[in-house]
């Protein structure tokens, strides 16, 4: 459901709160903003008529005296205003693109499957980006120039309320473009940053995938998608700035019936006698500087629209439910001997259904391979044993407890990974391979290497252990990238292991290397094999052959070798001739 104006602000409120001592200190210095301009306008009447009228020159001798301790208190009230605002509005944003990351990070798979890389990060980045300009704008122009209005209209009915109404006749009738123009702004920003968004995702897929974009030879297909994804973006964005450009000359055109209606009016008072040549000034004067702020209030409520328009994205994500949480007992697992069930486990992505009545037993230190054909649902079941997601019936059951029984935290400490995307992040090798243990000696990452056979090409790189490996490790090979994720889940030490394709992408030599760290890392462990790769399952304690999300057959390979059934037609697929 999609948010209101109002329950926006009153979010972005509750943020602002921790910050309520420089808001109100920039408040306070608003006030002195706001009254040096009311008092430079209420001094041209005794300007007028004391000074130029009078030949006064014993007060004419005051004037460079007040104007400059005008200027002084004005430029120090603003400094304070603008420096305490503004950084209240950073530390807002802040806070909400801490809680935008963190949120996002809870989401379940499910979520980062249905929505692209791209387009969360330029919510992240961008819309967050436009609040927070936006907060600064909004907060520095709406108080003073709020404040300066409110100041210099009390002093308009003050000196002449006739003059006044004549004045404010028109202001109400400005109100119905502005808003207009905001309502338009609104729309558009709203949907130039969701273009933003396909945008931020042709960039993360080009960098990404710049060496199939470069071996299939499309660099001129991509820089067309590019370009249309930009051009989108910039119609969108002419429109905001169609508007946000109209603003100020309707304000401006509007404000001028009233100004000629207050010049003419006024003349004809002072020359009956009823006001002076100085209050008129001080009138007129008044109402020009306030027609000031009007047009930056005006702006300031487009900058809002914008704001409002970037912040309804922001709270989209914001309000996503994790479709894979803590139950209200979820409980610490402190230690787990590995005994792994599937209990007529079913599930489905939307109304495809890729896992159907799965039910196998592993005992502890057991290693099951699952094969089958692509789309068998192999990975689903190792997701769900990962409790990326959870199943739509049955029960998944580690020592005789089901999963959804502990909190997700302390499930996920007693499985390690190891997929077939061999993720490295752009850090030293030590910190990778201590990822998934932060409070590892040295010690330890170096015996977790030389158990998944990375030490001798470690150790012969410049920098060793600290060596950078440059964006996803593309400085290294697939065999060294592989050995490196291997010691990475070896390091974590925990009872329950996935093997997800380890060895899919690798040359005989390497896997070779790959399947000896893995042989280390499978020891004492209840792992659960993935392999298209029969060859490297064979000696598996527990085969499960699956077919459409469902066990075909289960047994050791010479069982199902002699059952002449899907698991031979395999087998002799890979290894005809």
């Amino acid at each position: 459901m999609a948010l209101t104006s109002k329950q926006i602000y009153s979010r972005l409120l509750k943020y602002s709160r921790p910050y309520a001592g420089r808001i109100a200190l920039a408040l306070a210095a608003s006030l002195v903003v706001a009254g040096t301009d009311v008092a430079s306008a209420k001094l041209v009447q005794p300007f007028i008529d004391l000074i130029i009228a009078d030949r006064n020159a014993a007060l004419a001798a005051l004037v460079p005296v007040f104007v400059i301790g005008l200027a002084a208190l004005k430029g120090g009230a603003r400094y304070v205003q603008e420096y305490f605002i503004k950084t209240a509005g950073q530390l807002v944003v802040q806070d909400v693109r801490n809680d935008l990351y963190r949120h996002s990070l809870s989401l379940s798979m499910g979520f980062f499957s249905k929505n692209s890389s791209g387009g969360l990060m330029s919510r992240v980045l961008n819309d967050v980006g436009i609040m927070q300009r936006s907060a600064a704008d909004i907060l520095v122009e709406a108080v003073r120039e709020g404040f300066t209005l409110v100041g210099l209209t009390g002093l308009a009915f003050y000196t002449d309320w006739r003059l006044a109404c004549l004045a404010f006749v028109i202001l109400p009738v400005a109100v119905v473009p502005a808003s207009v123009i905001g309502r338009k702004i609104k729309d558009n920003t709203r949907k130039g940053q969701s273009t933003m968004g396909n945008l931020t995702a042709v960039l993360q897929e080009t960098f990404s995938g710049i060496k199939v974009i470069k071996a299939f030879g499309t660099e001129r297909a991509e820089d067309r998608r590019f370009r249309d994804e930009n051009l989108s973006f910039y119609r969108y964005m002419r429109k905001v700035l169609k508007y946000d450009s109209a603003s100020a000359p309707v304000i401006e055109l509007l404000a001028s019936f009233g100004v000629a209606a207050v010049v003419w009016y006024g003349i004809h008072r002072v020359i009956s006698g009823a006001m002076t040549q100085g209050e008129l000034f001080s009138f007129v004067a008044s109402v020009l500087m306030m027609y000031g702020p009007v047009k930056k209030l005006t702006k300031v409520s487009n900058t809002v629209q914008k704001s409002v328009g970037a912040a309804e994205r922001v709270f989209e994500v914001m309000d996503e439910v994790p479709e894979v949480a803590d139950a209200p007992d979820a409980v610490e697992v402190s230690s787990v001997r590995g005994e792994v069930a599937f209990d007529r486990v079913s599930f489905s992505y939307g109304d495809e259904a890729v896992v159907r009545d799965f039910s196998i037993v592993a005992s502890p230190g057991e290693v099951v391979a699952l094969v089958g054909p692509s789309g068998a649902g192999k990975s689903t079941v190792a997701g769900l044993l990962a409790r990326f997601y959870d199943p739509i019936a049955g029960a998944i059951r580690i020592d005789g407890v089901d999963l959804r029984r502990f909190t997700l935290d302390s499930l996920r400490s007693h499985i390690a990974l190891v997929d077939q995307e061999t993720f490295l992040f752009n850090t030293s090798i030590a910190e990778n391979i201590r990822y998934g243990k932060p409070e590892a000696t040295d010690e330890e990452i170096l015996e977790a290497a030389r158990k998944a056979f990375a030490d001798d090409f470690i150790n012969a790189l410049p920098e060793g252990f600290r060596t950078s490996i440059g964006d996803r490790g593309l400085r290294l090979s697939g065999g060294q990238r592989q050995r490196l994720c291997i010691a990475r889940a070896i390091l974590r030490d925990a009872p329950v292991l996935i093997l997800d394709e380890a060895t899919s992408a690798l040359d005989t030599e390497s896997e070779t290397m790959v399947q000896k760290a893995l042989a280390n890392l499978m020891k004492n462990r209840t792992t659960f094999v993935i392999a298209h790769r029969l060859s490297t399952i064979m000696h598996a304690d527990k085969i499960v052959v699956m077919e459409q999300g469902a066990i075909r057959e289960i047994g050791t390979h010479r069982e199902l070798l002699e059952a002449g059934g899907l698991y031979r037609k395999l087998y002799d697929m890979q290894f005809e001739g």
